[in-house]
């Protein structure tokens, strides 16, 4: 290697894209990506496909573009960050490792735009996000939320998404425990504990009918995942650490996630946490200690509930099929479901354009990938849309109620939930 081109592979030597430079080599150019990838399908530029943003970066590491380059960054934002690439690729390109890299590397260079930090700040900061949701809540209530999610543009959308979190059945299954094999200590969350906190009630009561023991995890905080794919890469190693200790104190066995995003980021702690020397190996302890909640029911059987005859379709979460590669548990819980009638949808790998705050900060680009989904829910005649992961929920539920559909969404949880609460 000439000290040129040495000099050209180190341009960015000592930053996360840097570090992870060799990940890029994997790339073949095959280009099987290109159609897994749902903003290349809706803005057909190959500079926003995986192929594309991969010959960005290694534009950045080997100095032919600066890191903060609009050339490089505005195809970097665009990204989902959904990861069905990865499923694509036969060469075991990182990419979703990549991209994270990338966006910490450009942050340390341009800040991180003002809706973005005002979200992360929030979730990392439990009592203010104590007091954004209370006032979320308040709305919901008060169904403010259904009145104003008539409004036009981002402001509507934004409410008919808290809209959407409105519980889909108003009963709830029996405390009924079976003898317990496992003790599990559940993640709440954020957006889960606040939004959903029916769900991971729901969540607690179908582990214990399934053979699991629940435990606290005291001190549990935001997992991070929404800080990581932001680029703030520091908040979410903090974040991380907090929730390491908290569920390794627990002592459980196993670590139930009932929301996707969640689910892969805490798997992703051993890599998150890969150069720091006292939490490396405690971080990949924890990781291999997660479950996402339809791995550990659809392991237990589940336990046979009660009929429950609603005409159901189900959609994958991409961080749960594509990140973490758990594609038949929810489907097996849902069939496990008497009287369920579940019906394909078509296309159900492909990302909603929710991925976590992008409907936020990319709205007409969320809004494009959205669209092929809702007409797939629409011709699957199904009256409730089952889907593991709360920024899917809210970005398909609001689409939904945005058309006037009466479809609503619900957690494969909170139907298993139901149907133990009805007669057998």
């Amino acid at each position: 290697m000439t000290a040129g081109s040495f000099r050209q592979r180190t341009a960015l030597a000592g930053t996360p894209l840097g570090e992870s430079a060799s990940g890029l080599d994997l790339c073949v150019h095959c280009g099987f990506c290109l159609q897994a990838c749902p903003t290349y399908l809706v803005l057909e530029d190959e500079n926003d496909s995986p192929r594309g943003r991969l010959m960005l970066m290694r534009g950045a590491v080997e100095g032919d573009l600066a890191i903060d380059d609009p050339a490089l960054t505005t195809h970097i934002d665009r990204c989902l960050g959904c990861r069905a690439c990865e499923s694509a690729c036969p060469s075991g390109v990182p990419y979703g490792h990549l991209l994270e890299a990338t966006r910490a590397t450009v942050a340390a260079k341009r800040p991180i735009g003002f809706v973005a930090s005002a979200v992360l700040a929030t979730m990392a900061n439990a009592p203010l996000r104590r007091v954004a949701f209370g006032l979320a809540k308040l709305a919901r209530a008060l169904r403010l939320t259904s009145l104003l999610a008539r409004l036009p543009g981002r402001a509507g959308f934004a409410f008919a998404m808290l809209e959407s979190t409105r519980p889909a059945f108003s009963s709830k299954g029996p405390e009924v425990t079976r003898e317990a094999h496992h003790t599990v200590a559940t993640l709440d969350g954020c957006v889960m504990d606040e939004l959903f906190s029916h769900t991971n009630a729901a969540t607690r009561r179908v582990l214990a009918r399934n053979g699991y023991r629940n435990v606290q995890a005291a001190g549990q905080q935001c997992c991070g995942a929404l800080h990581a794919h932001a680029g703030d890469q520091e908040r979410a190693k903090t974040l991380a650490r907090r929730n390491i200790a908290a569920f390794e104190q627990s002592g459980a066995e196993f670590i139930a996630v009932n929301a996707a995003g969640c689910g892969a980021m805490m798997k992703d702690y051993g890599h998150l946490l890969r150069d720091d020397p006292e939490w490396a190996q405690r971080a990949a302890n924890v990781a291999a200690r997660v479950r996402d909640v339809s791995e550990l029911l659809a392991t237990a059987g589940p336990a046979p509930g009660g009929r429950l005859p609603l005409r159901v379709t189900y959609d994958a979460p991409c961080h749960l099929h594509h990140g973490q590669r758990v594609v038949d548990a929810p489907l097996a819980v849902l069939r496990a479901i008497p009287g369920l009638d579940l019906v394909p949808l078509p296309d159900a790998d492909r990302c909603c354009g929710g991925a976590g705050i992008y409907n936020l900060v990319q709205p007409e680009t969320s809004a494009r990938v959205l669209d092929p989904k809702l007409k797939n829910v629409r011709a699957s005649g199904a009256v409730l849309v089952a889907t593991g992961n709360p920024g899917c929920h809210m970005q398909i539920g609001a689409g939904l109620i945005k058309s006037g559909s009466p479809v609503r969404c619900v957690h494969p949880v909170d139907l298993l939930d139901r149907s133990y609460s009805q007669k057998p």
